[in-house]
């Protein structure tokens, strides 16, 4: 698996009353954590703030794809000062070798970590042979 994301950051040049600013977002690479076993790899993505409805996850072709937006919330009746970050963007792909069975991806997202189980494809997994005496 390799990495394709550049880290990028979008933000407004001049200091503004909050009223005034533009929604600024920052784009980022989540933090990952990569594990490998015998029967396929486990990715831990570090997210914080990601809701699952603001999260998307997908295949396509040979790339692994995260996206997921974290937005600050404001309470009820109060206003930003000056918010220089209001929401950060996560991005970050991946290029999946052919062993990998990108129909059978499970993601599952928790206190802010994205984990990502995908298996070996059942050809790619290894297999014991039984050894006979005699």
């Amino acid at each position: 698996m390799s990495d394709k994301t550049e880290l990028t950051t979008t933000q407004a040049t001049e200091v503004q009353p909050a009223a005034e600013q533009k929604r600024v977002e920052q784009i980022v690479r989540p933090a990952v954590d990569i594990f490998e076993d015998d029967s396929g790899i486990t990715v831990h993505a570090d997210m914080p703030g990601v809701s699952k409805e603001r999260l998307a996850v997908k295949v396509e072709g040979d790339t692994l794809s995260i996206d997921g937006v974290a937005e600050i919330p404001m309470p009820e009746r109060m206003e930003p000062l000056y918010a220089e970050v209001r929401a950060t963007h996560y991005q970050r792909s991946f290029t999946l070798s052919p062993e990998m069975d990108v129909d059978k991806v499970e993601a599952s997202l928790k206190n802010g970590v994205l984990t990502l189980r995908i298996p070996k494809r059942e050809e790619h997994k290894p297999k014991k042979i039984e050894v006979k005496v005699g």
